[in-house]
């Protein structure tokens, strides 16, 4: 996840604020605009069209956000075996309490992996003599 992403023209990817804690003042929050940045890679044996599933989970298990879609693997040129898609998707994302989240990634019906996201309360300053 980041706070902002892209691909250019030749596939290159520019990722900025990489990160995978959140620390907010009040919950519910939204995390908006967060960036899940997504390069999916198989063999030469997997070129075409794949389902992809994306869903936004909590701590247990119960879905928050969700999407599917497809990934199309191309052709890759002569002598390379390994073939790959990239993708950057943006999500507000629901965060009702601090917790553990994740983003977990299907590729043909199978969970291939999962990115996960931790939310708390942001630590404000002690007063003076606090600790």
């Amino acid at each position: 996840m980041a706070d902002y992403a892209l691909i250019d023209q030749q596939g290159k990817l520019s990722v900025l604020g990489i990160f995978q804690h959140v620390w907010l003042t009040n919950f519910p929050s939204v995390c908006p605009r967060t960036h899940l940045v997504l390069r999916v890679r198989g063999r030469r044996t997997e070129i075409g069209m794949h389902s992809i599933r994306i869903r936004f989970v909590d701590e247990a298990g119960t879905e928050l956000l969700g999407g599917e879609g497809t990934v199309q693997f191309g052709e890759p040129p002569a002598g390379i075996v390994d073939v790959e898609a990239g993708a950057v998707l943006v999500f507000d994302v629901p965060l009702p309490r601090p917790g553990l989240y994740a983003f977990e990634i299907s590729l043909d019906g199978e969970v291939s992996t999962r990115v996960p996201l931790t939310a708390g309360y942001a630590q404000t300053e002690a007063k003076s003599g606090e600790r």
